[in-house]
């Protein structure tokens, strides 16, 4: 099993930023796959930046393209989403994943634990 818990979340005004984090505990996932989703009120949870287990390979929505960055230490067993340039749009709970797959999906589904969620708030 693995215990993921997110921190870092709050509120920000447009244009600010701010840096999550993902602690891991249980065992290592250093060999998995890992995730930021967020879901916003009445919309469907979405990834929005995926890392694949060494690092290597990333994966951005097109909304964060430029403003996020992923990150991870496998020593420290942390996952990190540095966001800038923050919009209203970013507004959404931010929830930390990982999954035991070969490479990053977009699928909720297919990942295999999940953290409580942080809030996000940017205001206008």
């Amino acid at each position: 099993q693995v215990q993921l818990v997110e921190s870092g979340g709050g509120l920000v005004q447009a244009g600010g930023s701010l840096r999550l984090s993902c602690a891991a505990s249980g065992r290592t996932v250093s060999s998995v796959t890992m995730g930021w989703f967020r879901q916003a009120p009445g919309e469907e949870r979405e990834l929005v930046a995926g890392i694949s287990w060494y690092g290597g390979t990333t994966y951005y929505v097109d909304s964060v393209k430029g403003r996020f960055a992923i990150s991870r230490d496998n020593a420290k067993n942390t996952l990190y989403l540095q966001m800038n340039s923050l919009k209203p749009e970013d507004t959404a709970v931010y929830y930390c994943a990982a999954g035991r797959l070969s490479t990053i999906v977009v699928a909720q589904n297919q990942y295999d634990y999940w953290g409580q969620g942080t809030q996000v708030t940017v205001s206008s």
